[in-house]
């Protein structure tokens, strides 16, 4: 395109700053000490289990640079291409293995720069550039400013990342919306529940048992009395394909604390009995977790819409299917939303790979209701978990589309230069 051009991306920013080589003392609270795993694949910032560092050790980290909304950060070694935006009130520094990149908006939209870097052009410039090492790989920090990008005018720039920040906008939105609907049947179970402020409360009369007081004709039941277990597939990595066979149900689709994520799902294409199978509403438990922090272990997902209908679900999950006396939703809610996590992942074990006998969730006493009181709970929840399932399945459409755009417009295939308005009238999803 005529008004594009190739420089290097030094020539388009204030500066190219790398993380410090070495690791503060741990601090309780205080400043965010930024780390690869806090940057998604998908490009956003995930804060929700961050390292802190003291206020007296902050002004030494942050001697070459203080992270400002806006600046761009990444990833350099080990785990390579993570990109993300630093929002607005972000306080902290850059951890190891992490740089950062600060556009000069006078020469190049950081939204553009943002996006340029999740396409085929800046992934073969970093393939071409990173260095292989035995242990890890790396990309030269020093070289990186005289790495070269292919922009166009700003103008173009600027209306190229608001078509595709249009989409980010909307998924976002939908996102909190889910978050919103997670609290809420959250707060529903733990207030019935938990509290035992259910509908009728006021006439119950409470009793002693081994789980403390509960209201009079509540059982005490094991998990194992109420739901039977199913172990997922073993798979090799040759059951694996890009596309084709069954949606695949694995460790990277239970989200942290609980909740199906569906940009885990992988693609399996090898043999599988019935009872490998999941379909939307079903639920599927972690026995396995990669990590020592048991985020993921014990976590329980609700399967969604998927395509072809089913999915198969690997060895590291397990499914639960109640037995009849026991509402699906119910049981859902008792797992996502009671203490069963917390007390049955302690139970998980082992040195590099943490792993839960299926035989510690079926062990899992807790008190169950009426089943009228049951219903009753399941009919409220089963509206919510309906309406995030729409959500989730608008966010892949927004995603799907995003991703098939944004390879074109920052290559210049699709022309934006002539557009007055870009993003409400591009984007009609």
């Amino acid at each position: 395109m005529p008004d594009w051009q190739t420089v290097p991306i030094r020539e388009v920013c204030e500066g190219i700053f790398d993380g410090p080589h070495a690791t503060p003392a741990p601090s309780e609270s205080g400043p965010i000490f930024l780390g690869i795993k806090n940057v998604t694949e998908d490009g956003h910032l995930d804060l929700s289990d961050i390292r802190h560092i003291s206020e007296e050790e902050y002004p030494h980290w942050t001697r070459r640079v203080e992270p400002r909304a806006g600046d761009i950060v990444f990833s350099y070694e080990a785990t390579l291409n993570r990109y993300a935006r630093i929002p607005d009130g972000f306080r902290g520094c850059l951890g190891r293995r992490m740089a950062l990149i600060r556009p000069d908006e006078s020469k190049a939209s950081g939204s553009f720069l943002y996006y340029y870097f999740f396409g085929g052009e800046w992934r073969s410039a970093i393939a071409q550039n990173t260095l292989i090492g035995s242990t890890v790989d790396r990309i030269p920090i020093a070289r990186f400013p005289e790495f070269l990008i292919n922009i166009p005018s700003l103008p173009t720039q600027r209306k190229i990342a608001a078509i595709l920040s249009a989409y980010d906008d909307l998924i976002e939105n939908n996102l909190r919306r889910i978050k919103i609907l997670e609290e809420m049947a959250q707060a529903l179970y733990r207030e019935w529940f938990v509290k035992f402020r259910f509908p009728g409360h006021e006439h119950a009369r409470f009793v002693d048992s081994p789980l403390g007081r509960i209201p009079e004709g509540w059982q005490i039941k094991a998990l194992g009395e109420m739901a039977q277990t199913y172990r997922g597939r073993s798979y090799r990595s040759a059951d694996l394909a890009d596309e084709g066979g069954l949606p695949f149900i694995n460790l990277k689709c239970v989200d942290r604390d609980g909740g199906f994520r569906r940009s885990g799902l992988k693609r399996y294409v090898g043999q599988y009995k019935d009872s490998h199978i999941a379909r939307k509403g079903d639920i599927v438990i972690a026995v396995t977790d990669m990590t020592q922090e048991r985020r993921i272990v014990a976590r329980a997902a609700l399967v969604p819409t998927v395509d072809r209908g089913c999915a198969v679900y690997s060895m590291d999950l397990v499914r639960i299917e109640p037995l009849p006396q026991m509402p699906k939703v119910f049981l859902y809610g008792m797992l996502r939303f009671s203490s069963f996590a917390d007390d049955v992942k302690q139970h998980a074990n082992g040195v590099n790979v943490l792993h839960l006998a299926p035989d510690r969730i079926t062990d899992f006493e807790f008190p169950v209701p009426s089943h009228d009181l049951m219903r009753c709970f399941a009919g409220h929840l089963v509206d919510v978990l309906e309406q995030i399932d729409v959500l989730e399945n608008q966010c892949e459409v927004l995603r799907r589309t995003r991703d098939l755009l944004l390879p074109k417009l920052i290559s210049g295939e699709v022309d934006v230069s002539e557009l007055d308005i870009a993003a409400p009238e591009v984007v009609g999803v």
